[in-house]
């Protein structure tokens, strides 16, 4: 059995394109891999949904997609405890025929990998599917991911803030308010990005953990938190490992 290699890990609130560019530099890539991906957790009925990538890479190819959804697959057994992982890639429709011509093209490649049985890629999937927990890996392009992400944000204050007028309206809304006070701050900690502490920052050779610009002490506590957990359950050890075994595929068919 490998035994994990524990290497130190970073955590930073500090400006998103300086974290990416600095580790590709410096901390560099997991040989193999072709870009880095920011993967944050969104809150789902079902708990959480990994989304890769958010901003990281703003144009994609499908060969770059296809590694986000693996890295992310890999990432949800490890942190997230789950044992295969739904891939969703994100369209403008569920159907197979819908897309960008890349989009179009990576959906084939994960349909094949489906197939083969490296990945458990459910389909297509829409934005509005998201918050329903239709797939566990929400994969797209650093452009669409990041819109995404904060629509998810934005949407997610303004309802937290029209649930404040109307149970603060008067006093029968906020003696109502009171019976569902517990169910309201389950709500509201579901919906805080402190709770979750950061984003992963996967393909970089050591666990790097981007956290939010306007982090606290609980945000960065639970961030630091992600990155034990990160470097102790050696997601970039499996994700070493994968690339490993696909090369060796590789020269074993060119050697046939």
């Amino acid at each position: 059995t490998r035994r994990p290699q524990i290497s130190p890990a970073r955590v930073s609130g500090g400006n998103t394109g300086a974290v990416l560019v600095g580790s590709t530099m410096y901390v560099k890539r997991i040989r193999g891999i072709r870009r880095a991906a920011l993967a944050p957790i969104l809150p789902t009925d079902k708990g959480g949904a990994l989304l890769i990538d958010c901003g990281a890479n703003v144009e994609c190819t499908p060969e770059y997609l296809l590694q986000f959804a693996y890295m992310g697959s890999f990432y949800c057994q490890k942190q997230m405890k789950i044992a295969s992982p739904r891939i969703g890639l994100i369209n403008n429709g569920a159907e197979e025929s819908k897309g960008t011509p890349m989009i179009k093209e990576t959906y084939g490649l994960l349909k094949q990998a489906g197939e083969a049985g490296r990945l458990n890629f459910v389909g297509n999937i829409e934005g509005r599917d998201v918050p329903f927990g239709m797939a566990d890996v929400i994969l797209c392009d650093g452009f669409t991911g990041n819109v995404l992400l904060k629509t998810y944000e934005g949407v997610g204050l303004y309802f937290v803030g029209e649930l404040k007028k109307i149970f603060f309206k008067n006093l029968g809304t906020k003696l109502a308010a009171l019976l569902v006070k517990n169910g309201l701050g389950a709500l509201k900690k579901k919906m805080d990005y402190k709770e979750y502490g950061g984003a992963a920052l996967l393909g970089i050779s050591k666990p790097t953990i981007k956290a939010h610009g306007s982090s606290d002490a609980k945000a960065f506590k639970n961030a630091i938190g992600q990155a034990i957990r990160f470097t102790s359950q050696d997601v970039i050890g499996v994700i070493e490992g994968y690339l490993a075994e696909m090369k060796a595929k590789e020269q074993g068919a060119e050697n046939a």
